[in-house]
């Protein structure tokens, strides 16, 4: 699944309801066209919102590279903790939090 700039949108402004639209609807979904429909709601930078993007790219892949519950429970059964540790730090190193 790709993030983009809405996934990072719905985590600001979170006791707002619809606090964001577009000034274009031409121009499409992109940060120079985001404008405040609420005028209690905080404009997040351009930064923050790539940030955001990152730091949910980061959760998406690590969710998706872990192996499931089932084979993680069946590898400490049959390997220990520390064969489980070291297969879970593989994915934590592939990607690392900022």
């Amino acid at each position: 699944m790709e993030i983009g700039l809405q996934d990072a949108l719905q985590h600001f402004n979170v006791d707002k309801g619809a606090w964001y639209g577009w000034t274009d609807n031409s121009l499409g979904m992109i940060y120079s066209n985001l404008k405040l429909l609420d005028d209690t709601a905080t404009m997040p930078s351009e930064a923050d919102v790539n940030a955001k993007i990152a730091e949910l790219e980061i959760q998406e892949n690590r969710k998706y590279d872990y192996p499931s519950i089932p084979d993680q429970l069946d590898d400490i059964f049959h390997n220990g903790l520390d064969a489980w540790k070291a297969t879970i730090q593989t994915t934590k190193d592939k990607y690392p939090k900022g």
